[in-house]
């Protein structure tokens, strides 16, 4: 089997059109293991990018973005080795709703590497949450 070494991008139709903003949503290639590279997801819901106004709920809808990021290149959490997570307003009860969340997909399986940054703001006004990583599987 000969490996795929073109990269393979990804934008989930879930998920809002990233190409007017300069962007792809996730790119993999394989050279033998599959590599992913998945943008900064973040709340925001469907083609609209609809975002709570609560940090917890942009939490789990952001992971719930990234699943469908990862579903399309059949990989899951599991498969993720690194994260970095850009948090608006950064304080410890943010921290801990992060910690809470991720423990709940990251379930049984040890915890990405992670990076998490302090910002003032983020690409959107409303965004208070963003994370991106790299997959990996065989």
């Amino acid at each position: 089997m000969e490996n795929n070494t073109q990269p393979q991008v990804i934008n989930p139709a879930a998920l809002f059109n990233p190409g007017p903003y300069g962007f792809s949503h996730s790119i993999s290639v394989e050279n033998p293991s599959k590599i992913c590279f998945i943008s900064g997801q973040s709340g925001g819901i469907g083609e609209n990018h609809v975002l709570a106004d609560d940090f917890k709920t942009q939490v789990q809808d952001a992971l719930k973005n990234m699943k469908t990021v990862l579903q399309a290149h059949s990989m899951t959490f599991e498969h993720i080795v690194k994260i970095t997570l850009l948090i608006v307003d950064h304080n410890q009860e943010k921290l801990e709703i992060w910690s809470e969340e991720a423990k709940k997909v990251w379930k049984g399986t040890f915890l990405p590497t992670s990076t998490l940054i302090p910002v003032n703001q983020l690409a959107l006004p409303g965004m208070l949450f963003e994370i991106d990583a790299i997959a990996v599987s065989s």
